[in-house]
């Protein structure tokens, strides 16, 4: 088994030390994994914007030299690859991708929090309940755009976007979205975290569309604590979800370097 979502503490809200994942996972019977922590955003000096939710930019190197010394360490057992779940903010990404690519990564997945580009006061958390089509849709195009970069490996939690307005405009819109990533080529990921922790994703309305379109899916842990590694009837809940509605997940993603 594989998976490619995995936090460490370093973001703030995830917990355990990075070798207690990579021993989990081989003991779930994992041969490759990938850390994506919440990237360490450069955010412009002014308005002195502080994000909580990810790791600052001093822990970087240390993450990075962590992960690569267990990656040398296990090498005989479990393959681990090093990356970053990103946002996409235009006016800050190809600054931040050169700054990420300076640690040596493998890959990038897409997790799209925020609207616009976090700092901004129209910025909108994506998770919040809204019932505002200007937001709705500015998370459709922003992610477009980013995996329009070609820099992603796929997109995470594209159901993570908690619009309660019209179903049927949700429908619409999330149609679009779900025939635009098939047209780039990208999985979406059905998320684990999500679907233990009975948040608004994963929407079944929106994997009945993914379903319809014929989009590739893969399931990711989106690990924040070891355990997760080793949750054999979860797992299996989760592809019996899938094949109620027709989709086989994928068993692997070729990363892309970015």
């Amino acid at each position: 088994m594989k998976n490619y979502h995995t936090h460490t503490a370093r973001c703030g809200h995830a917990r355990g030390a990075d070798e207690d994942y990579v021993i989990t996972a081989i003991e779930g019977g994992f041969d490759e994994i990938g850390f994506s922590d919440h990237a360490p955003m450069l955010f412009p000096p002014e308005p002195n914007y502080y994000s909580n939710f990810r790791m600052r930019p001093e822990l970087a190197q240390d993450y990075a030299d962590s992960i690569k010394t267990l990656r040398k360490k296990y090498e005989n057992e479990i393959k681990i690859n090093l990356g970053f779940e990103l946002e996409y903010y235009p006016d800050l990404f190809e600054n931040e991708l050169e700054y990420l690519k300076s640690f040596g990564i493998d890959y990038l997945i897409l997790g799209q929090h925020f609207t616009l580009n976090e700092f901004e006061r129209a910025a909108a958390y994506c998770g919040s309940k809204t019932d505002d089509v200007r937001v709705f849709n500015q998370y459709i195009s922003q992610a477009i755009a980013g995996l329009e970069t070609e820099k992603f490996s796929y997109f995470a939690h594209p159901d993570l976007i908690n619009f309660t307005g019209s179903m049927d405009y949700y429908r619409e819109r999330m149609y679009h979205l779900c025939k635009r990533v098939k047209e780039l080529g990208y999985p979406l990921e059905f998320n684990m975290y999500g679907f233990i922790d009975n948040r608004n994703y994963p929407n079944r309305d929106f994997w009945q569309l993914a379903a319809e379109v014929g989009n590739e899916v893969i399931i990711g842990l989106d690990a924040h604590w070891p355990s997760l590694y080793n949750e054999q009837d979860v797992f299996a809940d989760m592809r019996a979800y899938l094949a109620e509605l027709g989709i086989t997940p994928l068993e692997k993603v070729n990363l892309i370097k970015p």
